[in-house]
């Protein structure tokens, strides 16, 4: 920070932003303003900070927010084009500092930004690294498969719960119901009375279709703890269709995934020098991409250590007086 430095806090919304500007003393160096989500409130934005910058003669300004939710995205890259610096505060620091401004833990978007920028003053900051190109995308690539892998996770509870209820003995048969042969039953016929009423001979006729080989004995089993079923009968047409419909969404979801680690794997192979993760033993095609992703641009580090406390695997103590702590990763 330097006498020249505008420091501006922006606490950020859905709809409207409101931004505060201050100088290294605290001295706020404008009213406040409150502009709108769009193209015209960035102008705004824009405009407001050069007057301000013109008038009390800075030739450099910093943006700090507060990484809560998704919304300040658009505009901390609106501003990082513009060639201004960002950076972004703990919102515990926020919560905690508002306190001394006025004596009151009021809060409001025209007390926020304020205290976000006094934070700034103090150093109380870290700058905001936003990737570009082949990183973004690294990024927004890894994003969209932890969802995608969180829906079909969540569909397997549903699938699990469902044979709970309707048939519990599936799993003494099965250990694992996405298995081929264990999915070919559910799709075709997943109640215990439909598949006593086929028997043996169907179920193989059922495996035969898809299958190389097939397992006379496993469906001498299924058939047996069929019979022998205490799961719920009554609804059960209602029960097939749910079920259908877990398992046609598990279906779709699996090839998704399976597009997405091409996608994955065609991007890290992209970074220079990304491929030799891949020769470390237990690091795999996802793992690789994932640290890709997180650590960005290798080349933005000085020094291996502030990549192990990024990870969060610097060491810590704590420790006081006569009290000797023991020393922890951070993370």
């Amino acid at each position: 920070m330097k006498s020249e430095t505008l420091i501006v806090g922006s606490d950020v919304g859905k709809e409207n932003h409101y931004a505060r500007a201050i100088d290294i003393r605290g001295i706020e160096q404008a009213k406040l303003l409150r502009f709108s989500n769009s193209t015209q409130g960035y102008e705004s934005l824009d405009n407001w900070m050069s007057e301000i910058m013109q008038q009390k003669g800075k030739t450099e300004a910093i943006v700090g927010f507060e990484p809560t939710g998704h919304y300040w995205f658009n505009q901390g890259d609106h501003l990082q084009k513009k060639g201004h610096k960002l950076a972004i505060v703990n919102p515990f620091h926020v919560k905690c500092t508002k306190e001394l401004d006025g004596n009151s833990p009021t809060k409001n978007d025209r007390k926020d930004p304020k205290t976000i920028a006094m934070l700034m003053k103090d150093g109380r900051y870290r700058d905001v690294y936003i990737p570009e190109d082949l990183y973004q995308d690294l990024r927004e690539a890894v994003s969209e498969h932890e969802r995608l892998q969180n829906q079909i996770n969540a569909i397997s509870n549903q699938v699990i719960r469902w044979l709970d209820i309707r048939f519990p003995e599936f799993s003494t048969v099965y250990k694992a119901w996405d298995g081929i042969a264990a999915l070919l039953i559910l799709m075709n016929s997943p109640t215990p009375a439909r598949i006593a009423k086929l028997g043996v001979e169907g179920i193989m006729s059922i495996w035969r279709q898809k299958l190389k080989r097939t397992s006379q004995k496993r469906a001498n089993a299924i058939v047996r703890a069929a019979n022998g079923s205490i799961g719920r009968t009554e609804g059960s047409v209602a029960a097939e269709a749910a079920l259908h419909n877990l398992l046609m969404q598990y279906e779709m979801l699996q090839k998704q995934i399976k597009s997405q680690k091409i996608l994955m794997q065609e991007l890290l192979l992209q970074v220079p020098n990304a491929g030799k993760l891949l020769d470390i033993k237990g690091i795999g095609m996802i793992t690789a991409t994932v640290i890709v992703s997180e650590i960005g641009n290798i080349n933005r580090f000085q020094d291996p250590r502030q990549i192990i406390k990024m990870a969060g695997l610097n060491l810590r103590e704590n420790s006081s007086g006569k009290h000797k702590g023991k020393t922890t990763i951070s993370k």
